[in-house]
């Protein structure tokens, strides 16, 4: 199952799922779900730095699959076999 995490700066705060996100895992990463003004979705952050975020999807047998920066947006793409 993929998860992609995104960051608008290298140090947070880290997107790490939307409104179909698994609840569990969102519990485990400390993440709040959010509505951004304008925005017809749902989106879960947390304040970490995405390597505080990747260190623990990592713990939960996450690999990253590729990465790429958009502007000055990261996103990470990772999978759990």
């Amino acid at each position: 199952s993929p998860v992609c995490c995104l960051s608008l700066q290298e140090v947070g705060p880290t997107m790490v799922g939307d409104e179909h996100s698994d609840p569990n895992l969102m519990s485990f990463l400390g993440a709040t779900k959010r509505n951004m003004l304008g925005n017809h979705f749902w989106e879960y952050y947390v304040n970490d730095a995405p390597r505080v975020v990747l260190n623990k999807l990592e713990s939960c047998g996450y690999r990253v699959v590729s990465m790429t920066g958009v502007g000055q947006t990261l996103v990470w793409c990772l999978h759990k076999e």
